[in-house]
């Protein structure tokens, strides 16, 4: 019974700790990387899809993404998809191919963005400890029913503050890479 506790509580904060990565990889730093674009959707003949569900998206080199678009008709809902989102870019169209540079970075902006990859980091580690919560209330439960006894709950708890630590850990090493990211020129 304490080993499935264990075993949900890590597969949740696994979960957790993917969530905090893909919310962090959506902050922008100075170079082209496509997954930049994975939050932008574009209507497609009535449906919301991803954008790339109807087209490629390349980074042609440190500071330019392209997009080769699947279907002619969709570019200029690419575009308008584009410039709608919150990311700040302006693409431009030569054909089946979007260009979309991406301007340098304000130290001010860079100091905006830390801040927000702090906020998500933050979100990872209330998430992750909330799942240690929801664990240590599980063993509890299992203690108020007579199911095991208080060393073995007390064995449990640590255990689980241990995966934890080590979850909270991650995600503080994935918020210094991204601060080391942001900051550099």
């Amino acid at each position: 019974m304490i080993n499935e506790i264990k075993a949900d509580a890590k597969t949740r904060m696994e979960k957790s700790l993917e969530a905090t990565k893909s919310q962090m990889a959506k902050v922008r730093t100075g170079r082209a990387h496509p997954s930049l674009l994975d939050s932008i959707r574009v209507d497609y003949y009535g449906a919301a899809s991803p954008l790339k569900q109807v087209a490629n998206i390349t980074a042609e080199d440190a500071r330019t993404l392209a997009i080769t678009v699947f279907d002619r008709n969709m570019i200029q809902a690419i575009e308008k998809a584009i410039m709608m989102s919150d990311l700040g870019l302006n693409p431009s169209s030569a054909g089946t191919t979007i260009r979309i540079p991406l301007p340098p970075l304000t130290e001010e902006r860079r100091k905006d963005l830390v801040k927000l990859v702090r906020g998500e980091a933050e979100n990872g580690r209330v998430a992750i400890r909330n799942v240690r919560r929801d664990a240590n209330n599980d063993i509890k439960a299992l203690l108020k029913d007579k199911e095991i006894s208080e060393d073995d709950e007390r064995r449990a708890q640590d255990e689980i503050q241990k995966l934890t630590d080590a979850f909270v850990k991650q995600v503080d090493e994935v918020l210094a890479a991204k601060e080391a990211e942001l900051m550099e020129f």
